[in-house]
């Protein structure tokens, strides 16, 4: 599988042939609807909105239905994502250990709310319900490293030391 943050595109370019292929290839299934999207996300980093029409045609469904799954599911994207990926726990053992203040701290710092991109393409953020560090709560996974006992001044770190390498 491609790394999705390399396969972004903008939303012109939705329809290239690759999602036709994908839709053209799962509309058959039972229960198609999922495996096309999460496909088209793979593929792209996102679910474009003018990939919604062509995917409700080919499964006989409104484009309301489409369009309602995509936003029920939190794991899937309707905007490109940023380049780095922030998921932070919100789990119980998370919260009892102060997930809320880093949260808060989280959206200040970056200026962002969960589901969200920073303006530049460097951040999004999005909410988790268990990384499976419990005993290192609270807890955050940037990328593909995960990181326990996050307080506000390590996530600044964090993000300092992943800006000067961009």
């Amino acid at each position: 599988m491609q790394d999705p943050k390399e396969k972004c595109m903008s939303v012109k370019d939705a329809m290239n042939p690759k999602i036709q292929e994908i839709i053209t290839e799962l509309k058959d299934k039972p229960g198609a609807l999922l495996p096309i999207l999460h496909a088209i996300q793979d593929h792209l980093g996102y679910i474009p909105a003018e990939s919604v029409p062509p995917i409700a045609a080919a499964l006989n469904l409104s484009r309301a239905e489409v369009h309602g799954v995509i936003s029920f599911y939190h794991y899937f994207r309707d905007t490109p994502p940023g380049k780095t990926t922030i998921h932070l726990c919100r789990a119980e053992s998370c919260q009892a250990m102060g997930s809320k203040k880093l949260e808060d701290h989280v959206k200040s710092r970056l200026g962002i709310d969960f589901h969200e991109t920073t303006a530049d393409g460097a951040f999004s953020l999005e909410p988790v319900y268990c990384l499976g560090l419990c005993a290192c709560s609270p807890s955050m996974q940037m990328g593909d490293e995960v990181f326990g006992r996050v307080t506000p001044e390590t996530f600044d770190n964090t993000i300092a030391e992943l800006e000067v390498q961009s």
